[in-house]
């Protein structure tokens, strides 16, 4: 496939079914909205996975979205070599604490949980492991990416939303950026496909709906 499609055409695509559906899964099939808690399956991995992936990668996402909004500020921060090499090392190390994260979140799955696991979690996964690796290999392979973000990837981003791709940005890349900034909109394409879209949703009616009965569909054995 061209360049051309993979990121002039397939944004597009993935923001379509991003938008569309999201909304028809949150007006049509709201009881879907669940992450689909396993805990009560295996917890001895669920914990550290769950609180490393999560943590790391907001502050990930937080970081990239001040470079796409506020290019300015951003980069007048990087203007000392200081505050540059500072913010690489720490974006290493969210980067590795996210991709060790998601790489036990896998490993839980395999181990224990194969049985309730679903294929579009499988794939959910895969594509996460995928952005959090090349996010890690672009951070210690590729320096100073916080700076040459701010002409590549928020200009490319700005051209999406205004109807204007501007692909020369894109050309110039390495395969392995160019592979993150794909899955990243494979990544939103899943967003309502998949569990990933409880994290658009504020669960106010966890606050007056009836109590729930867990139960299990195989009962346990009785002890001696």
């Amino acid at each position: 496939m061209s360049e051309h499609f993979l990121f002039g055409v397939f944004p597009y695509l993935a923001l379509v079914v991003a938008i569309a559906g999201g909304l028809y899964r949150a007006l049509r099939l709201r009881d879907t909205l669940t992450a689909r808690s396993s805990q009560l399956l295996e917890s001895r991995l669920q914990r550290p996975a769950a609180n490393a992936w999560h943590w790391a990668i907001v502050a990930i996402l937080l970081a990239h979205l001040f470079a796409l909004v506020l290019p300015g500020p951003f980069a007048a921060l990087l203007g000392s070599p200081a505050r540059t090499y500072v913010l690489e090392v720490i974006g290493l190390a969210l980067g590795l604490l996210a991709f060790c994260g998601v790489a036990l979140l896998v490993v839980r799955r395999l181990v224990s949980l194969t049985h309730s696991t679903a294929f579009t979690d499988w794939l959910l996964l895969a594509a996460l492991l995928v952005q959090a690796g090349t996010g890690v290999y672009t951070a210690f392979a590729l320096r100073f990416g916080s700076a040459w973000f701010l002409h590549t990837a928020t200009p490319w981003l700005a051209s999406i939303f205004t109807l204007q791709p501007e692909l020369t940005r894109i050309h110039v890349l390495p395969l392995v950026v160019k592979i993150h900034f794909f899955n990243a909109f494979v990544l939103l394409a899943l967003l309502p496909l998949s569990r990933l879209m409880h994290v658009l949703t504020v669960p106010l009616p966890y606050l007056w709906r009836p109590p729930q009965i867990v139960s299990w569909r195989h009962p346990h054995p009785r002890l001696p």
